[in-house]
């Protein structure tokens, strides 16, 4: 029996309005904003929210003596397209030298890695 229900998975920022419209674009779904807070409501019901963090400092990937502290799994149908898109968007490219995987890991505007999968 579960305790809770996941309400929101929050991301740390310098400008929340601007991480949500980076991942409004790539994700979808509508913004709502309030006092410095900006929740994401993404298409099949899931919530990402992002919240001001003064002095945030990007994790560092990969960097075997600091944690990355959590990354996102995006699956896409065509990576090749979706890499453009996020590019375009203002993501950058960490690791996606090896065409061959399933996944390329890229940085968010405010540093926090997340990965574009064909699983």
């Amino acid at each position: 029996m579960a305790l809770a229900k996941l309400g929101a998975v929050v991301l740390d920022c310098p400008d929340p309005r601007a991480l949500a419209e980076f991942y409004a674009g790539v994700l979808g779904g509508d913004l709502e904003e309030d006092d410095g807070w900006v929740d994401l409501h993404v298409p099949g019901g899931q919530t990402l929210a992002f919240q001001a963090a003064p002095g945030h400092v990007p994790p560092k990937w990969p960097a075997p003596d600091a944690s990355q502290q959590f990354h996102l799994d995006l699956t896409v149908d065509d990576m090749d397209a979706a890499e453009k898109e996020v590019l375009a968007l203002g993501a950058k490219v960490l690791d996606a030298e090896d065409r061959t995987r399933g996944f390329r890991v890229y940085a968010d505007p405010a540093g926090h890695p997340f990965c574009l999968c064909a699983c």
